[in-house]
């Protein structure tokens, strides 16, 4: 018997596990394409089409590592400014930043990715270049919050808010 009341309090807490989220917002009146890139150890995500009529959310498990990067309408698919995560790192921790890594002459896609409450630390840029992305395989811009839910910025354009 209590075993069964184990196995049932271990399938509760797996159930009330919260998955993590990342909320996109286009700033500008461009249509985009995400493509999400999984580690090896993450499931694969599909493809979501975003634009500026509302923001769109998009769930992942709460343990999923990889990136993203947006591809305009009409544009190749290719890698260019990417928004890197993986949620439920050390200590539980959400890590995540802005690369410019692969593309660094991409300003128009993603720009900026904060955790949804604190709204602090913030990765990324309003206006490229700036010192808050990660540039090179060494920098230190990788940025940490307790949080599993995200905000990512695409496009032109500004959201108003005053990042410390």
């Amino acid at each position: 018997m209590k075993f069964s009341t184990s196995a049932m309090a271990l399938v509760a807490s797996a159930a009330a596990s919260r998955a993590a989220s990342v909320t996109f917002w286009t700033l500008d009146n461009v249509e985009r394409t995400l493509y999400f890139t999984p580690n090896p150890e993450s499931s694969a995500i599909e493809p979501v089409t975003v634009n500026n009529q509302q923001n769109s959310t998009v769930q992942f498990p709460d343990t999923w590592v990889g990136n993203w990067y947006a591809v305009q309408s009409g544009a190749n698919n290719v890698p260019g400014m990417l928004g890197e995560v993986q949620f439920g790192g050390w200590n539980g921790l959400t890590y995540f930043d802005v690369s410019a890594i692969v593309d660094p002459n991409d300003h128009d896609n993603v720009k900026q990715m904060w955790p949804a409450v604190a709204q602090t630390p913030m990765s990324g840029c309003e206006v490229f270049p700036c010192n808050n992305v990660y540039w090179l395989p060494d920098d230190v811009q990788t940025k940490t919050t307790t949080e599993t839910d995200l905000w990512t910025t695409l496009g032109s354009g500004s959201t108003g808010m005053a990042f410390a």
